[in-house]
């Protein structure tokens, strides 16, 4: 099975346990949305920690925060983790380029402990988690406005499939 077939398997997988989860749109979009804001925010071992915590508290899907988390790690931080730490240097008025960024990140993204992050020196630290802090007030809507809308669209086609089967019982 190719790598592609797999990815396209684990998002249908990803989508399906998002819409038929048995709670309000809100509820589970919320959890998303946490689970987002702690994937963007704080690196590798610390976001289902914060995330479960933070959806109790804020009344959001358990399910989606833990979830929402795993969206920014292993194959996501290849991308995420030198894009924040580019957009941070930039913000600061640092002159690195993409390349360069990518290069420096390298070490973070095969070890993928704070050593190696803290390796990397106070000033791109503070730029990951710059960059870190704008890509959350991005993501977080947006998943919680994507989740939402989809669960409302699952469950409008789901409803008008069962009107059909039931008109078509009734004939």
């Amino acid at each position: 099975m190719s790598i592609r077939t797999k990815l396209r398997r684990m998002r249908l997988r990803l989508y399906m346990k998002m819409v038929r989860e048995k709670a309000s749109p809100e509820y589970i979009a919320r959890g998303w949305a946490i689970g987002m804001f702690y994937g963007c925010l704080i690196p590798f071992g610390f976001q289902l920690i914060c995330s479960i915590p933070t959806s109790i508290l804020l009344k959001g899907s358990k399910i989606g925060a833990s979830v929402g988390t795993f969206f920014t790690n292993h194959f996501s931080i290849l991308i995420i983790y030198p894009l924040q730490c580019w957009v941070g240097n930039k913000l600061m008025g640092g002159g690195l380029t993409w390349t360069e960024t990518c290069n420096i990140m390298s070490d973070v993204l095969h070890k993928q402990n704070y050593t190696s992050l803290l390796a990397l020196g106070w000033d791109l630290v503070i730029a990951f988690f710059i960059g870190g802090a704008l890509l959350t007030a991005i993501m977080t809507p947006l998943t919680y406005i994507f989740v939402k809308k989809a669960v409302i669209v699952f469950r409008r086609k789901k409803e008008k499939k069962l009107q059909m089967k039931r008109l078509k019982n009734q004939r």
